[in-house]
């Protein structure tokens, strides 16, 4: 697979030496273009940003990568948003199985703060999955319009320390630490944990827990009660129709119908509906696949499946986890 994409590069820079007129889109752009998706006669704009994948604030380090990370890409367009008065609403579309505590908590903080100084409305629209950080972020916009099929939910914490002790047993390796004090390596994945150390970890799983719970409250005010919450928020996943039944959601529909809201939210009749993209000859309809690093889904499968292992906490639906 190395050599193929060196070969491929060597390629591209031979014809991009040799015909500086030839451009080839995987590449992207080298500033962020704004593409209609849906055209319209009337001026005013309603812009969709897509959440997929795991969040995360790993920078992205792709061949060909032009995005910097989830939260630097939200970041970036509800930035570039604000800025233009003719952008009148936005619909943020996930698809995601949440992620890192920190990165999915600047997002939701983000867009609320876009929500507050902009006074421009945002409405989430969930597609095949939005669990967990997806969730997260999707209580700080105005309205949560579920697909007919979208599993949602998984309202909780999840912390991933490895272990290899026995791994390292069997090999006949060992590992010597020296350390300050008597919980520095707590965590660590040389040993087991203590009754002790579970307790140090549980306490910040259950803070981070009650900052979730906070976080749809306040976006749910009056839609759920805090002890309706906490009943259903088990970390168990729900359908669009039993999210709705309990006031996770807004409503069910398609995207024309989270256009249609968006729309009316901002007070318009009509609207174009434009994308931001560092692909512009790749994003020509809403359904258009977003790209970003050049791999193969084999190789995206295989990096994502990795940086789950990574120690550390989420908001990310993680049915594996057990």
């Amino acid at each position: 697979m190395k050599k193929t994409l060196m070969s491929l590069g060597l390629a591209v820079a031979t014809l991009s030496a040799c015909s500086p007129h030839i451009h080839l889109d995987f590449l992207g752009q080298e500033k962020m273009a704004e593409v209609v998706l849906l055209p319209s006669p009337a001026k005013d704009k309603v812009l969709m940003i897509d959440v997929e994948g795991v969040i995360t604030a790993t920078v992205a380090t792709g061949l060909f990568s032009r995005e910097k990370n989830a939260v630097s890409r939200v970041y970036e367009r509800l930035e570039r948003a604000a800025e233009d008065p003719l952008v009148k609403a936005v619909i943020l579309r996930l698809d995601t199985p949440g992620g890192e505590v920190t990165a999915s908590d600047i997002i939701f903080h983000e867009v609320l703060r876009f929500r507050e100084r902009t006074r421009k409305p945002v409405i989430a629209l969930m597609m095949g999955i939005a669990a967990s950080g997806g969730y997260y972020i999707a209580s700080a916009c105005d309205l949560i319009m579920a697909h007919p099929t979208t599993l949602t939910g998984s309202i909780g914490v999840i912390s991933i320390f490895p272990n290899v002790e026995d791994l390292m047993s069997k090999i006949g390796v060992k590992v010597n630490v020296i350390k300050s004090g008597e919980e520095k390596d707590s965590g660590g994945p040389f040993r087991d944990m203590t009754a002790e150390e579970k307790k140090i970890f549980q306490a910040v799983i259950d803070e981070y827990y009650q900052d979730f719970l906070n976080a749809v409250t306040a976006g749910r005010k009056g839609k759920i009660a805090p002890e309706e919450l906490r009943r259903i928020a088990d970390g168990r996943i729900y359908t669009a129709p039993q999210a709705l039944r309990l006031k996770l959601v807004d409503e069910i529909g398609y995207f024309g119908d989270a256009f249609r809201r968006a729309r009316d939210a901002a007070g318009l009749k009509e609207a174009r509906l434009v994308s931001y993209t560092y692909y512009p000859l790749s994003q020509t309809n809403i359904y258009a696949s977003r790209l970003g690093e050049f791999s193969t889904p084999d190789e995206k499968a295989l990096e994502s499946a990795l940086s789950l292992l990574k120690t550390g906490f989420y908001y990310l639906w993680l049915p594996q986890g057990r």
